[in-house]
């Protein structure tokens, strides 16, 4: 058992494309570190980390999932997280707790949608990475494509340590065997038994010796801007050793500005093992990460407005929590710590709710159950607690005595709604309950419940609602209908406007008297809530009664348009003063009068009926190309760029959600059955007058 201290622990995750290899590298690693003795098969539902039935059943990951195994003298947490953008909400909590990432590509497809989402994932949390180029066993696999794709489509800075011997499947002349690396040159190749752990490492084929030198002279040219040392050497013409490649290799990997590539096709146990030892070599440890920084709480909020807390066990404690597994006998929060040490039968501050919670039990986790029980958990551990009762996803848990609050974890918008009506009152109680710990499962789903007995669920897309959908009808057994699912729209307003709004009423034979005066106006940008400025001179309205009025337009603000009485969004209100008499004037009058504003202010500014956009990335046959110009052209759809990648063609298009609906049996049927796609939400825009009309109907 390797030792737990800091240095030696990885806290990493496998993040790609749909379809890249994931599972099945993370199956492997886990075979060849001695956690498992036979790898699983994602085609058979075998896999440790795809546990779910849904996931056996379609092949893919839904959840991301936490093993922990020994490689070396190294531990290693490892996140196996989903591929698939409708739940790309796994990949962000994950990457918001994690310190290092290998990142797959298939050496056929290259960069694909999906892989620049998690790049974006990753740049956005400074989360150094590696790649591993998979599937070079596969007719069509381009290794150096796919290394050209990564610094042209993600601009990133891949430095290649291995390359493969070989190229395609073994009826090609010269299939792939092995890799060579790069910076010990030697070849390694690897027994076709694939229950045999053992590699082999010899001397570089002849006829690879030239091109091996090729690269690794390439290697080398971009390590010698980061080490001195080793540009010393090169002038002095003396060789220079693999530790000292390897050490420049960790710290330009570590400061972001390197990405390390690898090669191999996990299916075949091919190029794995060399993975693992660079994890160890260039992935950061705990003890190599900057203190996390968080809004100082209670006494220390006095002093100053941050607080740091480094990855040291003698630190206060604080940790954050970044997933929850709902259970009837006590939910398991899944909790990164950072600072300190936790021990189990003790209590913990929730800064965030100023709740203090029990810490009854401590467990390492396997995919996504328990495993082994412990007594605390120290800095860089991945854990779970069993104990806490109102902790969220996003939630930071710390020291009583030292709290401090980290940055939570923001999800994107929901763009997809679906009604769901319970056959009666007592379904509706098990309907709400479900739907209750199904939401502290997944932050991205959004339930509402309506006046005439439906209940709206809102997600990130068709698969994702289906899920949904499969697991209430199988795995919680109830009697629900389910409708069509339904776009969700925004409103907004169209232009700025200036407007004052009044109270002069009887009220409980009381006059009362209030004007309240404000800006709104429309924002540009992403999907944000309405925003409410208070520019209410010193001497205007007094202080306690202009925020009476402040809040009531918040409140407005997260309500409905008038339209259709979808959220609004991409709207800021600018309070610029008001009215007011100390005979007439209460809180309730400013309420009115404010309410009176905000509703002028939609009416006059403009109402907008705003509809999803969806990102669109197709890769089909060059023989279809022209047939999904056409049907996208109907649908809306503005094609934003096309690549050509040997005899595929990649499409990007943005296209309303509501045309969306089925797309993938679409596609299935223009292409028969040769194209793939994947879409993302990409913004809001302007709905067009005649779907605005089925709303005021």
């Amino acid at each position: 058992m390797a030792s737990r201290t800091l240095e030696k622990i990885r806290n990493i995750g496998i993040i790609a494309h749909i379809d890249a290899g994931k599972t099945t590298v993370t199956e492997k690693m886990l075979f060849y570190s001695g956690a498992k003795h036979r790898p699983g098969g994602v085609d058979l539902g075998t896999t440790t980390t795809d546990d779910d039935a849904e996931e056996q059943e379609r092949g893919i990951t839904i959840y991301a999932a936490c093993v922990t195994f020994n490689w070396k003298d190294i531990v290693v947490n490892l996140l196996d997280t989903p591929g698939h953008v409708d739940f790309t909400a796994e990949v962000e909590r994950c990457l918001r707790v994690l310190d290092g990432a290998v990142v797959v590509f298939s050496a056929r497809e290259g960069v694909e949608a999906q892989s620049e989402t998690v790049w974006r994932q990753a740049d956005k949390y400074k989360v150094p990475r590696i790649c591993f180029i998979n599937k070079l066993d596969r007719e069509g696999a381009n290794f150096e494509a796919v290394v050209g794709q990564i610094t042209d489509r993600l601009n990133g800075n891949p430095l290649v340590i291995a390359i493969p011997v070989g190229i395609g499947p073994a009826h090609y002349p010269s299939p792939f065997r092995g890799v060579i690396d790069l910076v010990e040159m030697k070849c390694i190749t690897f027994p076709a038994d694939p229950l045999v752990r053992e590699i082999y490492v010899g001397e570089i084929p002849e006829d690879h010796a030239l091109d091996a030198a090729a690269w690794r002279e390439q290697m080398l040219e971009k390590l010698y801007s980061f080490s001195n040392e080793m540009m010393s050497l090169a002038l002095e013409e003396k060789p220079i050793p693999p530790e000292l490649i390897r050490k420049t290799l960790r710290e330009a990997t570590l400061a972001m500005q390197i990405q390390p590539v690898l090669c191999g096709s996990a299916l075949h146990g091919m190029g794995v093992q060399p993975v693992l030892d660079a994890v160890g070599y260039y992935l950061p440890s705990p003890a190599d990460m900057p203190p996390v920084e968080g809004e100082a709480v209670g006494d220390k909020k006095k002093k100053s407005a941050t607080d740091k807390r480094a990855p040291k066990p003698d630190e206060p404690f604080c940790g954050l929590v970044f997933k929850v597994l709902p259970a009837k006998t006590g939910d398991m929060h899944w909790v990164r710590v950072y600072s300190g040490v936790l021990k189990s039968n003790s209590r913990v501050l929730n800064p965030g709710k100023d709740i203090k919670e029990n810490v009854a039990q401590l467990w390492h986790i396997h995919a996504t159950r328990k495993e082994e029980q412990v007594d605390e958990a120290r800095c860089g551990d991945i854990v779970g607690i069993i104990g806490l009762r109102q902790s969220i996803t996003g939630d930071t848990i710390c020291d009583t005595r030292e709290p401090i609050l980290l940055e939570t974890i923001k999800f994107p918008e929901t763009v997809i709604s679906m009604a769901i009506e319970p056959e009666n009152s007592t379904e509706r109680k098990k309907l709400n309950d479900t739907l209750d710990m199904l939401k502290r499962q997944d932050p991205t789903l959004s339930v509402i419940s309506g006046e005439t007995g439906q209940t709206l669920i809102s997600g990130m897309g068709e698969l994702h609602l289906e899920v949904v959908k499969n697991r209430l009808l199988r795995d919680f057994a109830l009697n629900v209908k389910f409708h069509k699912p339904q776009v969700s729209y925004r409103e907004s307003i169209d232009h700025a406007v200036e407007v004052v709004g009044e109270c002069n009423r009887l009220i409980n034979g009381k006059q009362l008297f209030a004007k309240v005066r404000l800006k709104m106006e429309p924002v540009s940008g992403a999907a944000s809530p309405v925003q409410v400025l208070n520019f209410n001179p010193v001497d205007g309205v007094p202080a306690e009664l202009m925020t009476v009025a402040v809040d009531e337009l918040k409140g407005k603000g997260e309500g409905g348009g008038l339209i259709a009485g979808f959220p609004l969004i991409k709207i800021r209100v600018s309070v610029l003063g008001g009215e007011w008499n100390p005979e007439q004037t209460t809180d309730v009058a400013m309420k009115v009068a404010a309410a009176d504003a905000f509703e002028k202010g939609l009416e006059q500014g403009g109402r907008v009926l705003l509809e999803p956009i969806m990102k669109l990335d197709i890769v089909t046959p060059d023989d279809y190309h022209g047939d999904f110009v056409g049907d996208l052209q109907r649908r809306r759809a503005i094609i934003s760029r096309t690549d050509n990648r040997g005899t595929l063609t990649t499409i990007e298009a943005h296209a309303p959600l509501k045309e969306l609906f089925g797309y993938s049996s679409a596609m299935r049927s223009l292409s028969q059955g040769r194209a793939s796609c994947s879409m993302e939400p990409l913004m809001y825009a302007p709905a067009p007058p005649e779907v605005v009309k089925t709303f005021e109907m």
